[in-house]
């Protein structure tokens, strides 16, 4: 493979710590290894918009990630000036409404997001993805176990998401893991900014558990016409593809899927 990185390659260092576990009812004590989750502070100009809950690893990605899926025109991403830890500074394009910024997320973070003005801002940010990409079922169908082989980290901790890029053909671009499914996603929209890919109109996403409303809105921003996903959507994630012209596939296994909306691009 010559673009992207593959996550066969060790987890980051601090994505897994180590704790004593009780094994019951064999009454074995030993140490077990798990994610690790801390925060994170995404600052623009040297002020707070968002403090999320993540694995360490991959943070000016996340941070990119994050900001380009809220509407902001970012550039990069580095550390801080005061080298404050857990902290990121993300350089910017032009203004942008920061109390907005800073609504959406506390609203989210809080399973706040509901109804009618979601979907109405979501429109704002992201056009109508109007992709002619098609894939075969038989590739599609086959993305979830690949993502899987590729989770380092999960395969050490047993407690962490991942998002996958694809292009057309298949082919594996990035693997991102991380605590938090929609920072796993923010990190590989991040390195497709840093790679010149968006928007994502001739690629397809693959996540490894269930699609919520945040996943699909995330993938509306930068244009991804397909998403697939080992386990179920919810209701308004399916409204929001329905209203935004992405495809979207969930309970992909075993040579199956569930295509919930735009199924015209699953070539059988």
């Amino acid at each position: 493979m010559t673009r992207g990185e593959r996550a066969t390659e060790a987890p980051p260092p601090l994505a897994a710590s180590t704790a004593f576990v009780l094994r019951l009812p064999a009454g074995i004590s030993e140490t077990d290894r798990l994610a690790v989750e801390e925060p994170l502070e995404i600052r623009i100009d040297g002020r707070a918009i968002a403090v999320t809950m993540r694995t360490p690893g991959h943070d000016e990605e996340l941070a990119v990630g994050f900001c380009l899926s809220e509407g902001i025109r970012a550039r990069g991403a580095r550390l801080p000036d005061d080298f404050a830890a857990n902290t990121v500074d993300v350089d910017v394009d032009g203004p942008f409404d920061r109390e907005a910024v800073q609504r959406n997320f506390y609203t989210s973070s809080s399973c706040g997001v509901c109804g009618k003005g979601a979907l109405e801002a979501v429109a704002v940010s992201a056009h109508p993805v109007e992709s002619e990409l098609r894939v075969p079922l038989s590739l599609v169908a086959s993305l979830p176990d690949r993502l899987r082989a590729e989770q380092a980290a999960f395969a050490a901790t047993g407690g962490l998401h991942a998002t996958g890029l694809f292009d057309a053909a298949g082919s594996l671009l990035c693997v991102r893991e991380d605590v938090g499914r929609h920072n796993a996603l923010d990190k590989v929209i991040g390195w497709a900014h840093a790679a010149g890919l968006l928007p994502l109109w001739d690629h397809v996403l693959c996540v490894s558990g269930r699609l919520s409303f945040e996943l699909v809105q995330k993938a509306a921003v930068v244009g991804c016409p397909l998403i697939v996903a080992v386990g179920a959507p919810s209701s308004f994630a399916v409204e929001l593809a329905q209203d935004r012209g992405i495809t979207l596939c969930g309970f992909v296994r075993d040579g199956h899927a569930n295509v919930y909306t735009e199924p015209w691009r699953l070539e059988t």
